[in-house]
């Protein structure tokens, strides 16, 4: 079996079992009067969710991982997104490892699922990619049900590599009988003051409430907005509407760095909920 050893426990969250779930309880428990768990009731599809150091996005994160888990929803595999921050490997990869570890344990990949997309199976992408690895915790602490996880490297950012994948995702579950649940992990603007971050971001978040990915591309491009993820967000509307003839998008939680270590220069995350009415 090949197992992908954690590349950023102890940077990006603590190395320590204990010291992760507490981390975890602790931020979640402060976060929970804020949570709108009315979101519970609608049929979940996705979510964008941050991929930064837990101290300061799982703020934004723990949001959307409390509103599945008191869904009554089950999934059999949750279809993990998230961008190439080291430019190594494909356009698009499926994780070619069997499971990844964690401090929290191991989880399985579902094999069978990745094969049935027809992309390249790679384990280069994810060797220090930190943008998949972060959501794997927040799963393994917050489902109780047992489930598999889908890691997939979308490099080339274009809406037309969205489209695809979106497209074989649908197939893919559709002929497997999956359940799946797909993450888009991505962090919004970069390093820059609140304000600006804050002025740029709106500008992709109102082309994803719309649910039009070719202005976010156009978007990010023309103004050279830092989403870093906005390849694997474009995926999760182009699925959105591949699936769902009313597709919801609920903007959970908006926040920065700069709100837990003060600073001129900030990295703003954002948790979106995308389900049915």
């Amino acid at each position: 079996m090949k197992i992908r050893k954690s590349a950023v426990a102890g940077k990006f969250y603590p190395a320590d079992k204990q010291s992760l779930i507490d981390q975890i309880e602790s931020i979640r428990s402060k976060e929970l009067p804020n949570i709108n768990l009315d979101l519970k009731k609608n049929f979940i599809l996705g979510g964008v969710v941050p991929h930064a150091g837990y101290m300061f996005s799982a703020f934004q994160a723990v949001h959307f991982f409390e509103i599945v888990k008191q869904s009554s929803q089950h999934f059999d595999t949750v279809v993990i997104i998230n961008p190439n921050h080291t430019g190594l490997g494909h356009e698009i990869a499926f994780d070619a490892n069997d499971s990844w570890e964690t401090p929290l344990g191991n989880v399985s990949l579902d094999t069978e699922f990745g094969e049935s997309l027809g992309i390249d199976f790679s384990d280069i992408e994810q060797l220090r990619e930190h943008s998949g690895e972060v959501m794997v915790p927040y799963l393994q602490y917050f489902f109780d049900d047992e489930f598999k996880i889908a890691p997939i490297t979308l490099s080339n950012q274009t809406y037309k590599n969205a489209r695809f994948l979106a497209e074989r995702l649908k197939e893919g579950a559709s002929i497997l009988d999956r359940n799946i649940l797909i993450i888009a992990s991505s962090d919004f603007s970069h390093f820059l003051s609140p304000e600006e971050g804050r002025e740029k971001d709106a500008l992709v978040l109102e082309n994803i409430i719309t649910l039009d990915s070719p202005a976010i591309e156009k978007v990010i491009r023309k103004k050279n907005i830092s989403v870093c993820g906005y390849g694997p967000i474009m995926t999760l509307i182009e699925y959105a509407k591949l699936t769902s003839s009313n597709p919801k998008v609920d903007i959970l939680k908006i926040g920065h760095s700069g709100e837990i270590i003060p600073s001129h220069e900030v990295v703003d995350y954002v948790s979106i909920l995308f389900s049915d009415y």
